[in-house]
């Protein structure tokens, strides 16, 4: 079967990733009524093209933070990708560089900051940060993706703990006894099991339970790259960082991997975009599989739109080119979507273009 959409990759990557890790990257937390939100969320909403707005190409180039990218479409950090192939984030990495789109890398990695690196010289990368009860070790790591060239840092806020995951709770999750915790070679704990699930054990253990936004300030105040805070989901927690002065707000529910029952990030982004989105970059990830949904996200106000799991399943299917393919494959989407839509540049993909379905049951 041709491979011609994220979904084809999803089901092709399901039946080749081990169970142990396929539960690991496709779960949600709970009953998964979130993960279920995040995919029905876009559902919900339509669009409204306008017709006879003439062009016969689009214009898909963004700029964040000075950089030029070739389209609004970015990698999200997913932690332990050589689970999902041999090459892991190095070749997530190479992908997203080819393809002239913004890569983050995990701080739960099986590849480390200085590979990466090494591996993709030139191009533009971004750094998820958990925040360690080390702080010395958090600085460190902080310090290394500086060294290293990466373009920003993306803190975690939504993860003191991790969520109830009960498929690994059921697995026994550990991290394959070939693999390691890359940047934390003679540092942290790896990833094995106590009897539960491996990877909550290693959270509980590792980070600091008190994460406050003075965390955040700490951060800011020793680093020179931009801060971006990931989790966000209020426009009470959006207003309090906007004021702190960190660059950039990602909307997201951790891939509904944390707290089950709260919104889905694309229901979570209006309200965040009214509250700050004149002060700091909004990012939105979250339940993306398709061109129509990052449309349906910029018209509600995000300057770009990350994924995850499926960059993992192209990954899984075919390494480097695997990834490259679903970028194409969204690229393009995005592109058809904007000509049928009536939008030659990103700058046309106005709150206009999209409604709620409860906007024609009301007519």
């Amino acid at each position: 079967m041709a491979l011609v959409s994220v979904r084809d990759y999803e089901k092709r990557a399901h039946e080749i990733i081990p169970r142990n890790a396929l539960d690991y990257y496709r779960s949600g937390a709970g009953d998964e009524l979130s993960l279920h939100l995040n995919r029905t969320g876009f559902d919900r909403l339509r669009i409204r093209p306008r017709m006879l707005q003439g062009g016969s190409t689009r214009d898909l180039s963004c700029t964040v933070f000075g950089q030029r990218f070739s389209m609004p479409i970015a990698i999200s950090p997913t932690a332990m990708q050589r689970m999902a192939h041999p090459d892991g984030e190095v070749a997530n990495a190479k992908a997203a560089a080819t393809r002239q789109v913004l890569f983050t890398l995990s701080t739960i990695s099986t590849s480390s900051i200085e590979q990466v690196a090494e591996a993709t010289p030139n191009a533009p990368k971004w750094f998820q940060l958990y925040i360690y009860r080390d702080r010395q070790l958090t600085e460190e790591l902080v310090r290394r993706a500086e060294r290293a060239g990466f373009r920003a840092i993306v803190l975690t806020v939504d993860a003191p703990l991790f969520g109830l995951r009960r498929a690994d709770m059921r697995n026994k999750f550990s991290l394959p006894p070939h693999l390691s915790m890359a940047n934390f070679v003679g540092k942290a704990a790896s990833i094995r099991s106590q009897g539960g699930s491996g990877i909550n054990e290693y959270i509980a253990e590792q980070l600091d339970p008190t994460l406050s936004w003075d965390d955040v300030k700490w951060l800011l105040g020793f680093t020179k790259l931009p801060v971006i805070v990931k989790g966000i989901l209020t426009r009470e927690d959006a207003i309090i960082a906007a004021d702190l002065g960190v660059q950039g707000i990602f909307v997201s529910n951790h891939g509904a991997r944390q707290l089950d029952s709260v919104p889905a990030s694309i229901e979570a982004l209006p309200e965040i975009v009214a509250a700050v989105g004149g002060r700091v970059e909004i990012f939105l990830d979250g339940g993306i599989t398709q061109g129509t949904d990052v449309f349906k996200a910029l018209a509600f106000g995000a300057r770009m739109v990350f994924f995850g799991r499926p960059a993992l399943w192209g990954l899984a299917v075919n390494g480097q080119a695997g990834v490259e393919h679903v970028l194409d494959i969204l690229r393009n989407e995005l592109d058809l979507t904007m000509a049928l839509a009536g939008c030659k540049t990103l700058a046309d993909i106005t709150k206009e273009y999209v409604v709620h379905e409860n906007h024609y049951s009301k007519l």
